[in-house]
């Protein structure tokens, strides 16, 4: 008989997980330091409740990157799989172009982390829900 070990990673970084906490929020502590203070910005340029979709979205690993650089894959709600970077999705929210859906905010949030000096240093731990 023969057993799979499945090891939980980082939805940032892809490295292991092994914290409760880190299993918990899917992303390891210096990566959930980063998304956590770039959905705070987010909050601040967005409506709360896209922002609070997009914080959704990431925490159920719906945004995965392309082959190319700042493009990902994103999910919609029912399942449906779109193409989306900052700058535009494939929705049809944002196809139409009207307001910035909440795929993009989820991109910008990813984004934001991979630039050093757009994040602080939350001191605390909190869950990724924008509540305080």
């Amino acid at each position: 008989m023969t057993t799979t070990k499945t090891t939980a990673r980082c939805a940032r970084c892809g490295r292991a997980l092994t914290s409760a906490r880190a299993l918990r929020t899917g992303y390891g502590p210096t990566c959930y330091t980063k998304v956590r203070a770039a959905a705070r910005e987010a909050a601040a340029q967005h409506k709360a409740h896209q922002v609070a979709k997009a914080v959704e979205l990431l925490e159920d690993g719906g945004v995965v990157p392309t082959t190319r650089t700042g493009v990902y894959y994103t999910v919609g709600t029912e399942g449906e799989i779109y193409k989306t970077a900052r700058t535009g999705c494939t929705c049809p929210a944002g196809l139409r172009g009207k307001y910035t859906c909440y795929h993009r905010i989820a991109v910008e949030i990813v984004e934001a982390t991979r630039q050093t000096v757009a994040y602080e240093l939350v001191s605390a731990p909190i869950a990724l829900g924008l509540a305080a």
